[in-house]
């Protein structure tokens, strides 16, 4: 039977053999989202804004809802949610697509020849893309309502790194569980919803009384959307201190997934 490396070095070095099949399997899969739909991939603007009108209606207008330190101006909660909403829809995305990216490509499971480990970061890439194209809207918005961005909008890509890895090793996991356990991906969709409530998108961490503060902080999604807040909107370098210990446990956990991956999946063909 043939065996699959599970060290940490297999990890990347799968990645750096297929890049060229990662990035044509990406492209697949984002023009493949829009095929056949009038606006095209112009869709992958208007959803975020949707949403960002509809959470920023509801929790600015009705619940008269306001950013600690911010001002009362509409424009700006909706900039600092929108921040917020960019970082949990890449973890949401990834996550509720997940347990069925194995099962939605069993041809490639009968390949011997195909790596199916890099499956999730063709799922991070097609995600990673529309992220762009959401941060790239509210870049625009920032700079028609409140001028040239933060020069710390740079350290966008440092501060999310660590929640990617994160990403990366939940996702190798669970499309590992959700060839056994079909009964994952009708969980994940529950799970996501609570986590999007219980991590500071609509309200900043300091709202969240203080013997409750610290499990929030325990939620991995927690820091990532605090610092890509303070280095998008408010121009604040993130903890370094904090980012570092950040980024060794989620290396340290998408190395998990994916050695979960790797031990179980000669046993995908049997299933499927």
């Amino acid at each position: 039977m043939q065996r699959f490396s599970s060290s940490p070095q297999e990890l990347t070095a799968s990645l750096w053999r297929n890049r060229r099949l990662v990035k044509a399997l990406v492209q697949r899969e984002v023009v493949g989202r829009y095929r056949g739909s009038i606006m095209g991939i112009l869709w992958s603007f208007f959803n975020p804004v949707f949403m960002l009108v509809v959470y920023t209606f509801v929790f600015s207008v009705v619940f008269k809802s306001r950013w600690s330190g911010g001002s009362d101006s509409k424009t700006e909660f909706a900039l600092v949610l929108f921040a917020g909403l960019i970082v949990f829809n890449l973890f949401a995305e990834c996550v509720n697509r997940a347990p069925g990216l194995i099962l939605a490509n069993v041809n490639y499971v009968k390949k011997v020849v195909f790596p199916l480990e890099i499956l999730p970061w063709v799922a991070l890439g097609a995600v990673g893309f529309h992220a762009l194209v959401s941060l790239g809207v509210w870049l625009i918005a920032y700079l028609i309502f409140f001028g040239v961005p933060h020069i710390t909008v740079l350290l966008f890509p440092l501060v999310v790194l660590p929640l990617l890895l994160f990403v990366m090793g939940l996702t190798w996991a669970l499309a590992s569980l959700g060839v056994y356990l079909r009964d994952v991906s009708q969980f994940i969709g529950i799970f996501t919803t609570v986590v999007m409530f219980l991590s500071p998108i609509f309200y900043p961490t300091s709202s969240v009384p203080e013997k409750y503060r610290h499990w929030l902080l325990l939620n991995p999604l927690s820091p990532a959307i605090e610092q890509a807040r303070d280095v998008l909107f408010w121009g604040r370098v993130p903890d370094m201190t904090l980012l570092g210990i950040y980024l060794i446990v989620a290396a340290l956990f998408a190395w998990a997934g994916f050695a979960w991956f790797q031990k179980t999946r000669k046993g995908f063909a049997d299933v499927l």
